[in-house]
């Protein structure tokens, strides 16, 4: 499994945590997580020895960001075998636990197909869950080498569209070491810019409702020693006209056939922004994100949260966080009904480039996302 305290080390990450670790303490094989909810105040990880745990964890954002949940999907399956539990079952809950995050059942798909060849063809239990686990931190291994991949061709690909350095950029929702098994996707991107001593300036989308932008792309920034500046989602419209955004980096939860991208609520009106200003916006993601099978933008489910994530806020330090109604500070009368969509759908010709570990696509089309598919697809899985 990859070592991921000895990434955050080689960054100069001055109190490196890992996202998520498999171990196995005298009691049993858990799933530690480091529980995102509780963040920046509280760095505190969270024991699942089981999947419904687990799931639990997904749905509460405690785990997330695409590349990780695929690792959490993997993980899961694995954690079920090795403990004895239904691995269909868990399979399943695992798979429907955020339907919009492709990466979650492209990892549930990779260790129940290791599960099922091993299971199928006499071995045991123990033998099974062996390999279950096998594929999960293959998978693991994996997303850190596309992770170092994608910051390296999004680093040339800024300094082909932006010759001279001294970037100013823009991002939302959360896209590092939070989300991967590695240094992320498109804050990965902007942590090789800054190393490179190119980055003028983040420009950080406090990311509403839930402020994964505020509360975690911000943390992560300052313990790059990164330049950067909070903004609320609303004023990224002004810093545009007025002329203080060179680049717009976002992540992608899962990329149609036909290049459509849907990501944290709020990057299609970036997008809108981009082009109107003549800003690149650039999509950073590893190719287990693009979906042939759902064929365009308006075939992706988008998930719809909790109502109560917009008409109450809930610090991240109090226990629990926004699982339940009732539990924050109101911010709007009570019985307010509330539209809360986690993502929205920016379509093809507003897409820059994708960047994968693959290489850059640009420009994005369906014909060009084929051509990916037909390129990255190592694994074949039913």
């Amino acid at each position: 499994m990859v070592d991921q305290n000895a990434v955050f080390a080689a960054a100069g990450d001055p109190t490196p945590l890992p996202s998520l670790r498999w171990d196995e303490p005298p009691e049993g094989p858990v799933l530690v997580l480091l529980d995102q909810t509780r963040l920046p105040g509280e760095e505190t990880e969270l024991v699942c020895t089981d999947v419904p745990a687990l799931v639990e964890a997904v749905r509460t954002l405690a785990v997330r960001g695409a590349p990780l949940l695929g690792l959490a999907g993997a993980y899961g399956v694995a954690l079920a075998a090795v403990r004895g539990y239904d691995v269909e079952e868990a399979a399943g809950l695992l798979a429907g636990a955020r339907p919009t995050a492709v990466n979650l059942g492209y990892g549930v798909r990779r260790a129940l197909a290791a599960y099922r060849k091993v299971a199928g063809g006499g071995g045991g239990p123990e033998e099974a869950g062996a390999a279950a686990l096998a594929e999960a931190r293959e998978l693991h291994r994996q997303d850190a080498e596309a992770s170092a991949r994608m910051a390296e061709h999004g680093a040339v690909l800024l300094r082909e569209l932006l010759p001279g350095g001294g970037y100013r950029l823009l991002t939302h929702c959360n896209t590092g070491r939070l989300v991967s098994g590695g240094e992320g996707t498109a804050l990965a991107v902007v942590r090789k810019v800054h190393s490179a001593g190119e980055l003028r300036r983040l420009w950080v989308d406090e990311t509403r409702p839930l402020l994964q932008g505020s509360r975690l792309t911000a943390w992560e920034a300052a313990r790059s020693g990164m330049a950067y500046t909070l903004l609320s989602d609303n004023a990224a419209g002004s810093l545009f006209s007025a002329g203080e955004v060179d680049a717009v980096l976002v992540g992608a939860d899962r990329i149609a056939a036909d290049g459509s991208v849907a990501n944290k609520v709020g990057s299609y009106p970036l997008a809108v922004l981009a082009r109107y200003h003549h800003v690149p916006f650039i999509v950073v993601a590893p190719s287990t994100t693009v979906d042939p099978e759902t064929p365009d933008g308006a075939s992706i489910e988008v998930e719809q949260r909790p109502g109560h994530e917009v008409t109450e806020f809930v610090p991240p330090q109090v226990p629990g966080g926004a699982r339940e109604a009732g539990m924050g500070i109101p911010l709007a009368p009570l019985g307010t009904q509330a539209y809360n969509p986690a993502f929205d759908v920016t379509p093809p010709e507003l897409v820059t480039a994708i960047v994968t570990e693959h290489g850059v696509v640009s420009p994005v089309t369906g014909d060009a996302i084929g051509d990916l598919c037909s390129r990255s697809r190592q694994v074949t899985i039913s």
